[in-house]
């Protein structure tokens, strides 16, 4: 079943060239509204439009707040237009996917 979600990436800044170009005290982040197409307690699969690559970090949140986890890129495969993800969470999540 799929699931509509929120992942905002934060590129580590010696994961890019362009990532040195900007100041440390600045945080480049990027929001997307997605659908997790697939899920297990530890993973998830979407399509965005965002260029992520392995080891992004992805913050994935519901519209109503009351899911918001880290993740991390263990997989992409790029598309026209779109990129296929798949990511990781930090820690287990048991129960995300049935929501009462």
């Amino acid at each position: 079943m799929a699931q509509q979600a929120t992942a905002t990436a934060r590129y580590p800044q010696d994961t890019s060239p362009v990532a040195g170009m900007v100041e440390s005290s600045q945080s480049p982040d990027f929001s997307e509204s997605i659908v997790i197409e697939f899920g297990t307690p530890r993973e998830v699969l979407f399509a965005c439009k965002t260029p992520l690559e392995f080891a992004d970090v992805l913050r994935l949140r519901n519209s109503d707040g009351s899911f918001e986890e880290e993740a991390r890129v263990v997989a992409v495969q790029y598309h026209p237009g779109n990129t296929l993800v798949a990511a990781r969470f930090n820690r287990e999540v048991p129960n995300w996917i049935v929501k009462p």
